[in-house]
């Protein structure tokens, strides 16, 4: 059954409990350095950049006291969708990529398919750059509640409420859907031991044995996305049994005040970005 584990392998969307700096921090600058670290991933394309962001993304997850093997083991679903796009990278994007801080050069040619550094160096820093946008969301909702995402979210977003912007409702879905991630791990768990036991064959041993896992995997589409509605039909039920009227009116248990530290921490965030992306053309490779 060790297959069919895949809760174990959720980082995003499921919180541990500690008492780390990270932990600690507010909520609300949480998201802040999230953003602003999000924002210098999508400038930064050169490799030394992308390893300077790629290490603060890992001191962070070192600060926070979860397990960094953990962290990754987050990956391992997503290994074989991870591998076919790096080797179509790798072997297809060889002459329409030009190797940052370097002159092309090609170590393979057969047809349309070629290997050069400016390949090589693409399929590192998007790895580099996925890796970076993983352990950032990973570790926001490892290190923070449901309820202080959402109190948080609709807190940044009330200056905007001026201009019709739904706040509170706008929390309340995208926590939903995080407090999600792990439900439908879950599940699935649920449905493939139940077909297992039922004779299903979800892929042996062998070199391809993801492909064919894959394959079988399709077919547990349709009763995951049922169970998805009928889950998402109970707490419409139970929203409106306890009266939800939405958030216009609603007073708050949970009232967040920034620290000292909070805005340090954003600051220096903020001077890091305005440097990296200021020289992100110096940068020599």
């Amino acid at each position: 059954m060790e297959d069919f584990e895949f809760l174990r392998n959720v980082t995003i969307g499921q919180y541990f409990q500690g008492d780390s700096i990270v932990h600690r921090i507010d909520p609300r600058t949480k998201i802040t350095i999230v953003m602003i670290l999000a924002v210098i991933n999508s400038f930064i394309l050169s490799f030394t950049g992308n390893a300077i962001l790629l290490a603060i993304c890992t001191a962070f997850v070192l600060a926070s006291g979860i397990s960094f093997k953990f962290m990754l083991s987050g990956l391992t679903p997503a290994l074989p969708i991870i591998a076919i796009f790096a080797l179509m990278q790798l072997f297809f994007y060889g002459d329409a990529y030009s190797p940052y801080g370097m002159e092309l050069v090609v170590f393979w040619r057969w047809g349309i398919m070629s290997v050069t550094n400016g390949s090589i160096q693409l399929v590192i820093v998007t790895l580099m750059r996925f890796l970076e946008i993983y352990f950032l969301v990973s570790l926001l909702t490892a290190t923070t509640t449901t309820t202080d995402l959402a109190y948080a979210i609709e807190s940044m977003l009330e200056p905007f409420q001026r201009f019709r912007v739904p706040a509170y409702e706008i929390s309340l879905i995208g926590t939903i859907a995080l407090r999600f991630v792990p439900i439908f791990a879950e599940q699935l768990e649920i449905i493939m031991k139940a077909q297992a036991s039922r004779g299903a064959d979800f892929g042996g041993g062998g070199m391809f044995r993801f492909v064919k896992r894959t394959r079988q995997m399709a077919t547990l589409i349709v009763p995951l996305f049922v169970d998805a509605f009928r889950r998402a039909e109970d707490l419409i039920l139970a929203m409106e049994a306890r009266c939800y009227t939405g958030g216009e009116g609603r007073t708050k248990i949970i009232r967040f005040r920034m620290e000292r530290t909070d805005h340090i921490i954003i600051a220096a965030t903020l001077i890091l970005a305005v440097m990296m992306i200021s020289f992100r053309n110096h940068f020599p490779v």
